[in-house]
């Protein structure tokens, strides 16, 4: 078959995409931005779309030779960067559109547990796209998965893999939340299924058999990773609201985080589902949690990810602050700057434009690192600055190396730094 698989490199497309590829299949896969996908996944077609632009027309374009289509995509929280509406909501409903109006009948729609209690914007609008699938005459199968884990660390799974790694003791958001978990492979397996069972027309949950909480999924996931076992500590409310306002206000800066008030929505009020429903419309017994991990043999790799999971947002902030910082005491002591470049030799009129040149670079630098899409390109402009900064200090005032606060010494380490994070700053 040739399959149009819609969100085909995100975590649970990437596995979608590679289980049909190894049944034989041909997948067209469509995203937002698919270079990387394209490496990952060479034998695949690739087509750069966003979904909040797609219509009917525009759909149709791509259905020509197309037998069936499976949508993976979705979004946790509106942002600059994301339309609930436009991609869970008029993205599918246009496709449907299309593919009724071409002739491509089965569409294998990826949904999520418990979208039907409609507790905020993720669950209604994902709720009301299945209800516009449900609308058309297409042999629809809409798959509702749990808390998915898969080997690659990404949203919810980065997550618990980030706090389970935390010294100590292990903080959690209601850690006694109930919580039925699904294997990666497993909706891979499905989404095989669903595309040739006869009948269709079902929604399906995806869930394993095990009502695990919150807590003990911390601490296997830590057991996981080879680290001794930790207690769980339950975080407070209000630092839950904390966190969730924070990560709220940074999705508008283009952070994409697990920790938004949408996913903690979904956290404390469980994720459970109906466990039967798998084997009885699609033979397959979603494995548990322990048995999922245990297939996936961790290593290194993974021990250096969870211990660096809540490091680098600490690593930016960090940056961002000396450099504001240097930006606002460059101004504040401009006088003093500009006197040590004027000893130098200096004229007076450079000496006060590199002081005021500076102090707008640093601070520019601190806005730029803040904002995700800028993010890169801030860090390489750091080290390159510093660089210069070291430079031309060497050159008209090398005494400051010996200066026993040690104002060039210390710009090192912020240039390290900044190296570092930029080679943790792939987000998949």
């Amino acid at each position: 078959m040739r399959i149009l698989v819609i969100g085909a490199y995100g975590l649970v497309g990437g596995y979608v995409t590679a289980r049909l590829l190894g049944e034989g299949h041909e997948v067209v896969g469509l995203g937002r931005e698919t270079s990387v996908a394209r490496r990952r996944f060479p034998k695949a077609r690739w087509v750069d779309a966003d979904l909040r632009d797609m219509n009917a027309d525009r759909w149709a374009a791509l259905l020509g030779s197309i037998d069936a289509v499976v949508n993976c995509a979705g979004a946790l929280q509106d942002s600059p960067r994301d339309d609930l509406r436009g991609v869970h909501v008029r993205a599918v409903t246009e496709l449907a559109r299309a593919c009724e109006q071409h002739g491509v009948r089965r569409f294998v729609h990826i949904s999520a547990v418990g979208v039907e209690r409609g507790e905020g914007r993720f669950q209604y609008t994902k709720h009301e796209a299945e209800a516009a699938l449900r609308a058309t005459n297409l042999d629809w199968i809409i798959l509702r998965p749990g808390l998915v884990l898969a080997p690659a660390a990404y949203g919810g799974s980065a997550l618990l893999r980030g706090l389970s790694a935390f010294p100590f003791a292990i903080p959690a958001i209601r850690p006694d939340a109930i919580v039925q978990v699904i294997s990666v492979d497993d909706v891979a397996l499905a989404v095989v299924r669903a595309l040739v069972v006869p009948t269709a027309r079902f929604t399906c949950d995806l869930v394993s058999a095990e009502r695990t909480s919150l807590g003990d999924i911390l601490r296997a996931f830590r057991s996981w990773l080879g680290l001794p076992d930790a207690r769980v500590i339950a975080a407070p409310t209000w630092v839950a609201a904390a966190v969730a306002m924070v990560a709220d206000g940074l999705a508008w800066l283009g952070w994409r985080s697990p920790m938004r008030t949408a996913a903690m929505r979904q956290l404390a009020g469980g994720v459970t589902g109906d466990s039967d429903a798998a084997n009885s419309r699609l033979s397959l017994s979603p494995r548990g949690l322990v048995e999922t991990l245990s297939s996936w043999p961790s290593g290194v790799q993974e021990r250096w990810f969870a211990h660096l999971y809540f490091l680098k947002p600490t690593m930016l902030a960090t940056l961002a602050a000396f450099w504001a910082v240097s930006g606002v005491v460059g101004f504040a002591s401009h006088d003093r700057a500009a006197g040590l470049l004027t000893g130098a030799g200096i004229p007076a009129g450079l000496a006060d434009a590199f002081v005021v040149g500076g102090s707008i670079l640093d601070l520019s630098l601190a806005f730029l690192v803040s904002i995700r899409a800028t993010a890169p390109l801030a860090l390489r402009a750091m080290i390159v600055v510093t660089a210069g900064y070291l430079s031309a200090a060497s050159v008209w005032v090398p005494d400051l190396w010996a200066d026993p606060m040690g104002p060039l010494v210390k710009s090192v380490p912020a240039a390290v730094l900044a190296l570092v994070s930029l080679a943790v700053m792939d987000e998949r």
